[in-house]
């Protein structure tokens, strides 16, 4: 191994590694509850922005856009998981910078240049999730959950049938229930477009291969059928858009690891230790058929072989003196 792909020098006990990670995770709490600190006093505005999908599908129906507290401490609970959530987000960058600040001594620098582009891929896959989540599937989902309200079209109480007395059910949402329903299409969508960088990731290090990954894809199907029926609300749209997504990322990951594959085997035949499969070698040779076939006294063993050559050329001396004589 070359003097520039050497692991840093750091030749510290157990403890002191035990130290740092403590150290590193102290900060890391530190940076979380500074985000949660300035998303809370900004808890309002950040709520309203997030029941955007809502009061978009209550407008094209005529409604107003009201939501309720069922609870006098709903509103502090909402404005601490509103905090949560925003302090995540804004505490991510040094959270992720404080993990790769332990981890990055430990790796060869071959494996740094590896690992760091997936480090900023995965907070970008998690945004792209999200938003398409926020901006995407949270309206399709609530105006499918919104069509099952019974009210005329000036919102007047609907005529029921025969001798019971007019019915008008109409929307009146909780706003911890909203939200608790909003994050958690953000986070599963999230979460689900992590996949081809966890997969290529895995293929890099050489735990999966596309060949294999292709061979499991009915069973890959059913995982990411179950998945969608658990991380979705029991609605046949938003579980057929997560499947349709995972499905596909699920793909493009195969894609991925054949093309880390393929760059593998270019960069090991450019330093020759690229070898290639005896099954080639035995192909050749059942193919030439038996007028071209092997010499059957031929011995591979001795073909290229220094100390075979140096016999051969004393037995040619010998055959020279022998005929002189």
């Amino acid at each position: 191994m070359s003097q520039t792909d050497e692991i840093d020098d750091s030749s510290a006990p157990l403890i002191e590694h035990l130290t740092e990670l403590r150290s590193r995770l102290i900060w890391c709490v530190v940076y979380f509850v500074i985000g949660m600190v300035i998303c809370f006093g900004f808890a309002t505005p950040i709520f309203n922005f997030l029941t955007d999908p809502l009061c978009q599908v209550l407008e094209t129906r005529g409604q107003d856009c009201a939501l309720i507290f069922i609870s006098p401490q709903e509103g502090f609970f909402v404005a601490i998981k509103v905090s949560f959530l925003g302090g995540f987000i804004l505490g991510f960058p040094f959270i992720a910078n404080q993990l790769w600040r332990f981890v990055a001594p430990g790796l060869y620098k071959s494996e740094k240049g590896a690992f760091l582009p997936f480090l900023v891929a995965s907070p970008f896959m998690f945004i792209l999730g999200a938003s398409f989540a926020f901006y995407v599937v949270t309206p399709l989902a609530y105006d499918f959950f919104l069509g099952f309200q019974q009210f005329g079209a000036e919102g007047e109480a609907l005529e029921a049938s025969g001798a019971a007395p007019p019915l008008s059910v109409v929307f009146q949402g909780s706003a911890q229930e909203y939200l608790n329903l909003t994050i958690k299409f953000i986070v599963a969508f999230g979460m689900c477009f992590q996949l081809p960088v966890l997969l290529t990731l895995m293929g890099k290090a050489g735990l999966v291969s596309a060949e294999g990954l292709g061979n499991v894809r009915k069973y890959a199907v059913v995982a990411i059928l179950v998945l969608a029926a658990l991380v979705t609300p029991p609605d046949v749209i938003t579980q057929v858009i997560l499947f349709v997504v995972v499905y596909g990322l699920y793909e493009i990951s195969i894609f991925l690891v054949r093309r880390v594959e393929k760059k593998r085997e270019a960069e090991l035949r450019a330093q020759g230790l690229w070898f290639e499969d005896d099954e080639d070698d035995n192909t050749d040779t059942s193919s030439a058929g038996p007028e071209t076939g092997p010499d059957p006294d031929y011995d591979p063993l001795h073909d290229h072989d220094p100390l075979m050559d140096e016999f051969d050329d004393e037995d040619d001396t010998t055959d020279g003196k022998d005929r002189k004589s």
